[in-house]
């Protein structure tokens, strides 16, 4: 196992380039993993079944409904001030015939009383183009994307299942 949180040497030129997190998840126990980053988070991750963890489902939903939030944070931030409060209540049943989510709901509760109407439905027509526009987890999910899975095998010569 690596150390993650510990920083490698970089060269003059890797220093001006932006870095990238390097992600990983670990087996702690039977169906029971914890997610770390080399920026030093962790999250704990296992079965439904498991007290104090969340599932891989219930951490999908979840990018999905920070992303929409941060994704629109400088607009809300710029019409309600620094200090507004904001939630995304994020749902969505499994299919487990087929193993995926066919839909996933969002809603985000923001309030807007100190607006007018007219500066409401503004701000919400802003909200949406953000997210539209810089939510990443939201774009992936709608458009898909490619995944390649290999394995490391461990059984030298660089051997790798696909």
């Amino acid at each position: 196992m690596n150390d993650m949180t510990s920083p490698s040497p970089l060269s003059a030129a890797d220093q001006d380039a932006p870095r990238t997190t390097d992600l990983r998840v670990e087996r702690t126990g039977t169906r029971r993993y914890v997610g770390l980053s080399t920026r030093g988070a962790r999250v704990e991750i296992g079965s439904a079944d498991v007290e104090g963890v969340f599932t891989p489902g219930e951490l999908l939903k979840i990018a999905l409904g920070a992303c929409s939030a941060m994704a629109s944070d400088f607009t809300v931030s710029r019409r309600l001030g620094d200090d507004y409060d904001a939630t995304v209540h994020i749902s969505g049943d499994a299919d487990r015939e087929n193993e995926r989510y066919p839909r996933l709901e969002e809603l985000y509760e923001l309030d807007m009383s100190e607006l007018d109407p007219e500066a409401a439905d503004r701000l919400v027509a802003m909200i949406r183009r953000s997210v539209d526009k810089a939510c990443t987890v939201g774009r992936t999910l709608q458009s898909g994307t490619e995944i390649d899975l290999r394995i490391e095998t461990g059984l030298g010569d660089g051997a790798e299942a696909r």
